[in-house]
Protein backbone atom coordinates (compact mmCIF):
# COMPACT_ATOMS: atom_id res chain seq x y z
CA UNK A 1 0.00 0.00 0.00
CA UNK A 2 1.34 3.41 -0.88
CA UNK A 3 -0.66 5.70 1.42
CA UNK A 4 0.37 5.54 5.05
CA UNK A 5 -1.20 7.09 8.11
CA UNK A 6 0.87 9.94 9.54
CA UNK A 7 1.40 10.89 13.17
CA UNK A 8 -0.75 13.97 12.56
CA UNK A 9 -3.59 11.78 11.27
CA UNK A 10 -3.31 9.48 14.30
CA UNK A 11 -3.57 12.51 16.56
CA UNK A 12 -6.58 13.82 14.61
CA UNK A 13 -8.37 10.46 14.72
CA UNK A 14 -7.69 10.25 18.45
CA UNK A 15 -9.13 13.74 18.89
CA UNK A 16 -12.25 12.88 16.88
CA UNK A 17 -12.70 9.70 18.93
CA UNK A 18 -12.18 11.64 22.18
CA UNK A 19 -9.15 9.48 23.00
CA UNK A 20 -6.32 10.84 25.06
CA UNK A 21 -3.26 9.12 23.65
CA UNK A 22 -0.09 9.32 25.67
CA UNK A 23 2.99 10.21 23.59
CA UNK A 24 4.34 6.67 23.98
CA UNK A 25 1.06 5.23 22.61
CA UNK A 26 1.19 7.11 19.30
CA UNK A 27 3.79 4.89 17.56
CA UNK A 28 1.81 1.73 18.37
CA UNK A 29 -1.41 3.28 17.11
CA UNK A 30 0.40 4.42 13.97
CA UNK A 31 1.69 0.88 13.38
CA UNK A 32 -1.72 -0.69 14.03
CA UNK A 33 -3.65 1.68 11.75
CA UNK A 34 -1.15 1.18 8.93
CA UNK A 35 -1.36 -2.61 9.39
CA UNK A 36 -5.16 -2.43 9.13
CA UNK A 37 -4.97 -0.35 5.96
CA UNK A 38 -2.38 -2.72 4.48
CA UNK A 39 -4.69 -5.66 5.15
CA UNK A 40 -7.65 -3.86 3.55
CA UNK A 41 -5.48 -3.13 0.50
CA UNK A 42 -4.58 -6.83 0.36
CA UNK A 43 -8.26 -7.79 0.52
CA UNK A 44 -9.06 -5.31 -2.27
CA UNK A 45 -6.77 -7.28 -4.59
CA UNK A 46 -8.95 -10.39 -4.36
CA UNK A 47 -11.05 -11.28 -7.41
CA UNK A 48 -14.66 -11.13 -6.24
CA UNK A 49 -16.26 -10.97 -9.69
CA UNK A 50 -18.30 -14.17 -9.18
CA UNK A 51 -19.22 -13.55 -5.55
CA UNK A 52 -22.69 -12.29 -4.73
CA UNK A 53 -22.75 -9.25 -2.42
CA UNK A 54 -23.70 -9.97 1.18
CA UNK A 55 -26.02 -7.88 3.29
CA UNK A 56 -25.72 -10.20 6.28
CA UNK A 57 -22.91 -12.62 7.10
CA UNK A 58 -24.89 -14.93 9.35
CA UNK A 59 -28.25 -16.62 9.00
CA UNK A 60 -30.91 -14.70 10.86
CA UNK A 61 -32.85 -17.71 12.07
CA UNK A 62 -33.70 -19.02 15.51
CA UNK A 63 -33.26 -22.61 16.76
CA UNK A 64 -36.53 -23.64 15.10
CA UNK A 65 -35.29 -22.43 11.73
CA UNK A 66 -37.63 -19.45 11.63
CA UNK A 67 -36.57 -15.92 10.85
CA UNK A 68 -35.78 -13.74 13.84
CA UNK A 69 -36.43 -10.40 12.19
CA UNK A 70 -39.79 -8.87 12.88
CA UNK A 71 -42.10 -8.05 10.00
CA UNK A 72 -41.76 -4.50 8.75
CA UNK A 73 -45.32 -3.42 9.51
CA UNK A 74 -46.81 -0.02 10.14
CA UNK A 75 -48.10 0.08 13.73
CA UNK A 76 -49.84 2.84 15.66
CA UNK A 77 -47.60 5.20 17.60
CA UNK A 78 -48.21 7.29 20.68
CA UNK A 79 -50.66 10.13 20.22
CA UNK A 80 -48.86 13.45 19.88
CA UNK A 81 -51.45 15.33 21.96
CA UNK A 82 -51.03 12.84 24.83
CA UNK A 83 -47.23 12.78 24.80
CA UNK A 84 -46.23 16.43 24.45
CA UNK A 85 -47.74 17.63 27.77
CA UNK A 86 -45.71 14.93 29.59
CA UNK A 87 -42.37 16.06 28.13
CA UNK A 88 -39.98 17.76 30.58
CA UNK A 89 -39.43 20.49 27.95
CA UNK A 90 -41.21 21.09 24.68
CA UNK A 91 -42.21 23.89 22.37
CA UNK A 92 -45.54 22.19 21.80
CA UNK A 93 -44.41 20.58 18.56
CA UNK A 94 -40.98 19.13 19.32
CA UNK A 95 -39.20 17.79 22.41
CA UNK A 96 -36.41 20.02 23.69
CA UNK A 97 -33.33 18.05 24.72
CA UNK A 98 -30.07 19.22 26.27
CA UNK A 99 -27.03 19.65 24.10
CA UNK A 100 -24.72 16.68 24.58
CA UNK A 101 -21.86 17.54 22.22
CA UNK A 102 -19.62 20.26 23.55
CA UNK A 103 -17.33 20.58 20.51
Amino acid sequence: MTAKVTVEEVERVAELAHLELKPEETPGMLRDLNAILDYVAELNQLDTAGVAPLTQVSDLVDAAGKGVLRADLLVPSLDHADVMPQAPESDGVFFKVPKVIER
